[in-house]
């Protein structure tokens, strides 16, 4: 269903508290159910994942909910199984959990950077499936985002950051560079989305260029594939499927991912 883009404050504001609302009756049922869910943020830098994670978990229990925003990793860590360091951090009974970014690092920044091996890139790409489809066949409901934006965007959003004092702590030497490997990040996207989609745990992609409409669609879409008591009318929960979609190989040349 096409849905009119919220063009005022008081609109985004009126859509996303009715989201919340059904959010907070999700995390309700995961309580009680003792369900286990986990999303994957991923996403250019720049593409909007702090503003969609600040959405998602503003009125969640922070007792049952975590945002789990990993940093470089210590010479311990990088000796030890590349998953190591994620598993700890992954929910139990009745927990939400989202990484802001995840072990999916190897294939976009470690790759496109060079801070790790191609051996080591490949056997990320291997593996990772059925990494994931272990999590899934132990009761954890698994939802996988990819936030993308165009270069303009991009170029816009980050020198925003660089002027605006609140948000200095998002400007990292890895960020200054993102424009420069533009192209070299779209091609490991591209090989990221192609070979790490899976029935069991397929990408869905979030065209984030209006960053308002993506947070709702994105709510919408992480709704609607989930089972919760007292859950809200369909009508509410529809994705715009322009602005939210599952991945498909098509996308990589229909123009529905930025080039």
């Amino acid at each position: 269903m096409k849905r009119a883009t919220p063009r005022s404050e008081e609109s985004y504001r009126t859509q996303l508290r009715a989201l919340q609302i059904e959010l907070v009756r999700l995390q309700r049922h995961l309580i009680t159910s003792g369900g286990k869910l986990l999303i994957l943020l991923e996403g250019r830098d720049g593409a909007g994942k702090d503003g969609a994670i600040k959405a998602i978990t503003e009125h969640m229990s922070p007792r049952e909910s975590r945002v789990v925003a990993l940093g470089k990793p210590s010479d311990r860590e990088l000796t030890q199984w590349y998953f190591q360091r994620y598993v700890p951090h992954l929910p139990a009974a009745g927990e939400f959990v989202l990484f802001n970014r995840s072990w999916y690092n190897r294939a976009g920044v470690e790759h496109v950077m060079g801070f790790c091996s191609k051996p080591a890139y490949e056997e990320f790409l291997t593996t990772v499936p059925v990494f994931e489809d272990l999590l899934i066949r132990d009761g954890i409901h698994l939802f996988k985002y990819y936030l993308d934006i165009d270069k303009a965007e991009q170029k816009q959003r980050l020198a925003a950051r660089r002027k605006d004092p609140l948000k200095q702590w998002k400007i990292s030497p890895i960020d200054e560079a993102a424009l420069k490997h533009w192209r070299d990040y779209s091609a490991a996207r591209d090989v990221m989305l192609s070979r790490t989609s899976t029935p069991a745990s397929p990408w869905t992609v979030v065209q984030g260029n209006d960053k308002r409409v993506a947070r709702l669609n994105l709510i919408r879409d992480l709704l609607s594939r989930v089972d919760y008591k007292n859950k809200g009318k369909a009508k509410l929960l529809a994705p715009d499927r322009e602005i939210v979609f599952p991945f498909e190989a098509a996308a990589l040349g229909d123009g529905r991912l930025a080039k």
